[in-house]
């Protein structure tokens, strides 16, 4: 691959990089971030980064988690090749003996997925961004892309049911998602994941949200609550709001 079809892009403001493609397969950005701030700050275990794309989301744990330990799962394996290489990078020396990548469909069970490395009872979170775009949405050319961002007939309950097998009791969950996913997660997470938290993704005060986020305890039976929402821009202007700075940045966990 040529030097032109990749980027280097920085997070955490230079504390950690991320080779990324440049035109073809899914390229990591703020929701990443928010998904990685699901994990609160003291967070020491091990986190399974599910569809891990180029490893955004799990480094950027490790960047604020300074005791924490991250697996990187990717099915694709021309994405599972920018975690690597993300890795090797100078720039993330500091990470290379707290990640690991593992090359492997979500969605296995059984034999097969312990075959992979994802044993169950393993992992202390599991924080997921699954592909959340309706097969009826207008579709990328990109193969690669569109693995990455298109969502097949019971996919959210393949996917949960992984992060329920791999978690240890009492362990958590992290997804960011459309809101228009929203009955399919309840309903794969129930039974599951209890204590579920949602918090609503606004880009400004004044509008919808685009995106939720749920986190849930594995095997817990407490109620469900609706925090206030994370506004990501003023009312007007490009500019961040503070909290979506030190979100953005590393600074702070969501909760």
């Amino acid at each position: 691959m040529l030097a032109t079809d990749v980027t280097i892009d920085a997070f955490h403001r230079g504390r950690f990089h991320l080779l990324q493609p440049a035109a073809k397969g899914h390229r990591s950005g703020v929701d990443a971030m928010v998904l990685a701030s699901v994990v609160p700050n003291e967070f020491s275990g091990r986190v399974a980064d599910l569809g891990a794309g180029a490893g955004a989301a799990g480094l950027a744990v490790l960047s604020r988690c300074p005791d924490a330990q991250a697996t990187l799962i990717e099915r694709s394996e021309f994405m599972a090749d920018f975690a690597r290489r993300s890795l090797a990078l100078e720039e993330n020396k500091a990470f290379r003996g707290r990640a690991e990548v593992i090359e492997a469909d979500v969605t296995l069970t059984g034999k097969s997925r312990t075959a992979t490395g994802l044993s169950d009872n393993s992992f202390d979170f599991a924080i997921m961004n699954p592909p959340f775009n309706l097969p009826t949405d207008r579709s990328t050319p990109d193969p690669v892309k569109a693995e990455a961002h298109v969502m097949t007939h019971g996919m959210m309950e393949r996917w949960i049911r992984t992060a329920a097998a791999i978690v240890k009791p009492g362990g958590s969950i992290g997804i960011i998602a459309r809101p228009a996913s929203i009955t399919d997660l309840l309903d794969a997470l129930r039974g599951r994941f209890g204590g579920l938290i949602i918090v609503p993704v606004q880009p400004r005060p004044q509008d919808a949200a685009i995106r939720i986020v749920i986190k849930g305890v594995s095997g817990s039976r407490a109620g469900l609550s609706l925090y206030p929402a994370l506004i990501m821009h003023h009312e007007a202007g490009n500019g961040f709001t503070e909290r979506a700075i030190a979100i953005n940045n590393g600074l702070t966990s969501l909760f």
